[in-house]
């Protein structure tokens, strides 16, 4: 048997407890006797379950310290969900501890084990990819542990999950395009390994059908949620006979790759092509023009995790939360007027707004 493959039911059978009193050891519950702790910390040893992970993490106390493992510390989103999640963790009385998974799952596993050897108390991930086994072992294990922004499908029944549901948002912005005439419409989307990758371009694909059009391949950019991967789609789309009218980036990085790649070409928004991005962000209202943009709830989500993991620290079983994202309407599709439907990331207006749009290129 292999350490990899080692269960908690391994453990326990090892040990000759049960499961439940494996995970009451595991996660420092104190109605476990000495002799059934230390009976399941010599399985825990002979078996290898985890190895130089689980067994260091074994506490008789707290250490009120919480890891973050964030996909991206340059991405702005990721930026203020880790301030969020400090400042409401501190107010709880808790440190945190914050990694930077760069996107790179192994990297991810390397905080992962991290913080586990560090005697956190509790896990706050945002999964760059569905398939770690060390992220699924530490789910075994019992660590207290819960899933934000994106999770691990298959897994929520043993981890909450704090996201924001972008589908209506999306809804929203490709009605909105529609009105403006917008029929050519382009994604660049984020890994298909994570959960905010195939969900959003699943969502822009429902709502194009709802309109009636439909979402060619051609119109498809694959991105990892990096300015460079926007900048590739984009360079690809405007290569295009018939270029989009409008490329919608599923995150901001992304968004700002974009338009990088159209400025290059000497092209303009919205006047030649209009761009529309996930994840809003300050930047968005000084950019000229200011990016139409879907924004999430960051720092409720923050809060709302922080809450969720405190609450499986301390034996509650808390639910998962789901918060509306919204769309925050600006000029960089052709808006002609002020709007603002939602007033995420700076609000409507700002500098270098050109109050007199015209198109170039849209199919009404």
């Amino acid at each position: 048997m292999t350490p990899s493959s080692v269960s908690i039911k391994d453990v326990a059978a090892e040990a000759g407890v049960s499961v439940a009193t494996v995970s009451r050891v595991l996660n420092s519950h104190p109605s476990v006797s000495p002799a059934s702790r230390a009976r399941v910390v010599a399985a825990v040893e002979a078996l290898g379950y985890r190895p130089n992970a689980v067994a260091r993490s074994l506490r008789t106390d707290q250490t009120r310290t919480l890891g973050l493992v964030i996909s991206d510390v340059l991405n702005p989103y990721f930026t203020e969900l880790a301030r969020s999640v400090e400042e409401a963790a501190r107010a709880l009385g808790y440190s945190v501890i914050i990694g930077n998974a760069d996107e790179r799952p192994e990297l991810q596993d390397h905080h992962v084990r991290t913080l586990l050897d560090r005697r956190i108390d509790g896990l706050l991930v945002s999964p760059t990819d569905g398939g770690s086994p060390l992220m699924l072992d530490a789910v075994r294990a019992g660590t207290p542990m819960v899933f934000v922004d994106r999770w691990i499908p298959g897994v929520g029944a043993d981890v909450p999950v704090v996201r924001s549901d972008g589908r209506q948002a999306v809804r929203d912005l490709v009605a909105h395009l529609h009105g403006l005439g917008h029929r050519r419409l382009a994604i660049i989307a984020g890994p298909a390994a994570t959960t905010t990758g195939s969900e959003r371009v699943e969502a822009f694909r429902d709502a194009l059908r709802e309109h009636g059009t439909a979402l060619p391949d051609a119109y498809i950019g694959q991105g990892d949620f990096q300015a460079d991967s926007g900048r590739r789609a984009t360079e690809r789309f405007l290569a295009l006979p018939e270029p989009p009218d409008v490329v919608f980036a599923a995150d901001n990085l992304m968004a700002l790759g974009a338009l990088d790649a159209i400025r290059a070409h000497g092209l303009r928004v919205p006047h030649d092509i209009g761009l529309a991005a996930f994840d809003d962000i300050p930047w968005f209202v000084h950019t000229d023009p200011p990016v139409t943009a879907i924004a999430q709830p960051t720092a409720d989500l923050g809060r709302a995790a922080v809450r969720a993991l405190v609450d499986r620290i301390e034996g509650r079983s808390p639910q998962s939360v789901t918060l509306p994202a919204r769309l925050v309407v600006r000029r960089s599709c052709g808006e002609g007027t002020d709007a603002d439907t939602g007033g995420g990331g700076g609000g409507g207006g700002g500098a270098g707004e050109d109050t007199s749009v015209r198109f170039r290129r849209s199919n009404p």
